[in-house]
């Protein structure tokens, strides 16, 4: 007897290399930074209301989540157990760490996953356990967030495209069907800056669309908030809809706009994107020996997946004495 075709339901794409829990941990990285505020005064090309601030008895503590992945396997029962993980995980590390800041490093979701018309649902509950405990927080997009959905070949048969089933959420989709046009950049960055004023995030200038997710933060002292002490720059490294670079367009709109609000370089910049450098295939290479054991997951059992090209924004940075910190996306297991 020929075997029936197989349902939606029963279709699973490549699963994460490793497991929520501990990928969460692994990209989970928690900054301590300590400023001075001797600096120069405040650039009003920043708005006001996105300044960070503060105290200057304590330190500003920033948390980095990473490679979420909600949505992933949307339609099977492993896919949302895996979403549920990562609820827990990241109220925990909230809970113990008290962060003042919150960074969603790329990835927040696996959109070619996702057969439902906006994916902005599954991108809400990413960030609502650091919404819901009023702690602010920006967004940097990774090669998973628009991506087109993937058809897998197994939902075609002789009898042509099977039922298709819609993912099983705890998030209401009234009214809705299932779809695969996807959700863009520009809509998920929209949706999440109108719908929270928690949101640090930013549609960056349209004329490095269709990159969107390029700006930058200032964070000040409460006793002198017009004095930067930190500038974080974020900056859209593509995927997904687009090519995985960063283009020479932005590397020339981070030159400008650090040699305007940071002219003498004397303000620390950190720099924040998702998909690392070329660069990263030369400093971290797969180990092949001299390994007693491996790291946390998979990171050193696999080859640098890095962007595919370099457009000039590594040179910039070795070049330029402000820049103390680059938070680009696993080095090691990027996919």
């Amino acid at each position: 007897m020929a075997r029936p075709p197989l349902s939606p339901t029963s279709v699973s794409f490549r699963p994460r290399l490793i497991s929520p829990i501990t990928r969460l941990l692994l990209f989970l990285l928690l900054i301590t930074l300590t400023f001075t505020s001797n600096c120069r005064p405040y650039d009003p090309s920043l708005p006001r209301e996105k300044t960070l601030l503060f105290s200057n008895e304590s330190a500003f503590k920033i948390a980095l989540f990473a490679d979420l992945h909600y949505g992933e396997n949307a339609w099977t029962d492993w896919g949302p157990a895996q979403d549920v993980n990562s609820d827990r995980v990241m109220a925990t590390v909230l809970d113990q760490e008290t962060p003042d800041f919150v960074i969603y490093l790329g990835d927040v979701i696996t959109a070619n996953n996702l057969p439902i018309p906006n994916a902005s649902l599954y991108w809400g509950r990413a960030i609502s356990p650091t919404r819901s405990r009023g702690i602010p927080w920006a967004t940097v997009f990774g090669n998973h967030d628009d991506a087109q959905f993937e058809w897998p070949s197994e939902w075609f048969s002789a009898t042509g495209i099977p039922q298709v089933q819609c993912p099983h959420e705890n998030i209401s989709i009234s009214g809705e069907e299932c779809t695969f046009r996807g959700t863009t950049r520009v809509e998920l960055m929209e949706e999440e800056i109108n719908s929270n004023v928690l949101s640090y995030s930013m549609n960056g200038p349209r004329e490095l669309w269709p990159s969107v997710s390029n700006y930058v933060l200032q964070i000040s002292s409460s006793k002198n908030p017009d004095s930067p002490a930190v500038f974080l720059y974020f900056l859209d490294s593509g995927g997904g809809s687009y090519p995985e670079v960063i283009s020479s367009a932005q590397a020339k709109w981070f030159q400008k706009q650090s040699q305007a609000i940071n002219p003498d370089a004397r303000i620390h910049e950190i720099i924040f994107w998702h998909i690392p450098s070329r660069a990263y295939k030369k400093i971290a290479p797969m180990r092949t020996f001299g390994l007693r054991k491996p790291c946390v997951g998979s990171i050193n059992k696999e080859r640098v997946a890095s962007q595919e090209d370099e457009w000039g924004i590594m040179d910039i940075l070795v070049d330029r004495p402000s820049v103390k910190e680059l938070g680009a996306l696993e080095p090691c297991n990027h996919v």
